[in-house]
């Protein structure tokens, strides 16, 4: 282990790695003096378990000037995305970073756990720095005594019992990219005053691990601001049935606190007539597994209006979301059909539970048509899930609809998060948030379908 790593001063409470208690840590990025109280990072260091912390994907440089301040005499730069890992307890964290170049411009994009976009394309004018704060919300695998989530195999590997992605690991990963990141400095503490959002779907809500899949879950990140932090429980092939008996919901239930809010956005699976989650082989038939379909103006709605009433028995704050349109792949026309009444079995239940409704579909509609058929086509990877463009303007969706709907959370979004429907920004052209470097996901035993 290197100095660097054991560098620790001050008054800074930094706890072993490895202990279950939240942690604050603070570190300062480059190949210079570090500042005092702060643990020197330098390009060369891997992820260490031992100490906690390092790059899972390597940075290419560090740069050092002239400033006097230890903080921004130095920053870590990269051509290409990297990744910088802590392993954390689970909670929700304040991450602060300081990003610029004293003696130049830079331009960086950040993403944390599995892409979701905190901030956008950042630049700093020449010798300028800028120091930003967001939340981000890290979760374990654990359940209380006697219970466990049942994963699928792009969540866990049965054979090493690990994670595969970053969504249920120890840690919180952050990833730099864009034109030139310059990362002078990360500063990260524990938020026992968060607004947690937590967000329950399938795979068009979900953390998608890589392109060119993108949803808004990823990117509702970018249109709130502290002390709001986004926790995505979303999984690809879940159904309102499903949730539950994976013990998913479960786990949001003894995380959620008063005052927290829940989106509820199911509808693309529940259809299915065979009702089998589609991450899963076709031969687990283990109790309830095959009856996940819901019909969508009976058990489909009588579900998400139960799940927002024992939301709302917590001390929570429901708000049901209607699936987003389909659209045909291969000419960009809306596929309003495709979803049958599961729109309306959506409303129904917000009706029910009398809980706050967000009909992404009716404005998904909109936005379809405002794009156009060839930008529409642009903004899906098939008929169904969208791509990272789709998924951001859809957040943005997701947004506006929490101003309309009147509720507390919209006193949280950022100045810039309104948003035209009829005027969709940016187009596909204008779009230029850095994509992610590829990723292999394992597919389901069985696959592919038949």
């Amino acid at each position: 282990m290197s100095a660097k790593h054991l560098l620790l001063a001050g008054g800074l409470m930094v706890l072993s790695a490895l202990s279950a208690r939240a942690q604050s840590w603070r570190f300062d990025f480059g190949a210079g003096p570090v500042a005092d109280g702060w643990i020197g990072i330098t390009p060369d260091m891997l992820y260490d378990a031992a100490c906690g912390y390092g790059f899972d994907v390597m940075p290419t440089r560090a740069t050092r000037n002239s400033d006097p301040d230890p903080i921004t005499t130095d920053f870590i730069t990269s051509d290409a995305p990297f990744k910088f890992s802590v392993r954390l307890a689970e909670g929700n964290y304040r991450v602060t970073v300081i990003l610029g170049d004293t003696r130049g411009n830079s331009c960086t994009t950040v993403k944390a756990e599995e892409r979701r976009l905190m901030l956008e394309r950042v630049r700093t004018p020449e010798g300028g720095t800028v120091r930003l704060d967001f939340g981000v919300n890290v979760r374990h695998n654990t359940l209380s005594k006697g219970n466990a989530i049942k994963f699928d195999v792009r969540e866990w590997d049965p054979a090493t019992d690990l994670p595969v992605t970053n969504t249920w690991d120890d840690r919180l990963t952050l990833t730099f990219s864009d034109e030139l990141p310059c990362v002078c400095a990360v500063k990260i503490a524990p938020m026992d005053d968060a607004l947690t959002v937590f967000l329950l779907g399938d795979s068009t809500v979900t953390d998608q691990v890589t392109e060119p899949y993108g949803t808004w879950g990823q990117h509702l990140t970018r249109w709130l601001q502290l002390p709001v932090v986004v926790a995505n429980h979303a999984e690809s092939g879940q159904t309102a049935k499903g949730f539950r008996f994976q013990r998913r919901w479960d786990k949001v239930m003894e995380l959620i606190k008063p005052g927290d809010y829940v989106f509820i956005q199911f509808g693309h699976n529940d259809l299915n007539a065979r009702g089998h989650d589609a991450m899963w082989p076709l031969d687990d038939q283990a109790g309830e597994w095959v009856r996940t379909h819901s019909d969508a103006l009976t058990d489909y709605k009588w579900e998400l209006a139960t799940d927002a009433l024992e939301v709302k028995r917590h001390g929570g704050i429901p708000v049901i979301v209607s699936p987003m349109t389909k659209i045909d792949i291969r000419t960009g026309a809306l596929n309003t059909a495709g979803l049958g009444d599961y729109p309306q079995g959506a409303r129904e239940a917000a009706e029910l539970a009398e809980c706050a409704f967000i009909d992404l579909n009716a404005m998904s509609v909109k936005l379809v048509e405002a794009l156009g058929p060839e930008a529409a086509r642009k903004a899906y990877v098939d008929g169904l899930h969208t791509n990272t463009y789709g998924g951001y303007l859809l957040a943005r969706c997701i947004a506006e609809g929490i101003r309309e709907a009147k509720l507390p959370l919209a006193k949280h979004l950022l100045p810039d998060a309104a948003f035209d429907l009829t005027h969709p920004s940016p187009l596909p052209d204008a779009y230029d948030i850095p994509a992610d470097p590829p990723v292999r996901v394992p597919d389901p035993p069985g696959w592919p379908r038949r």
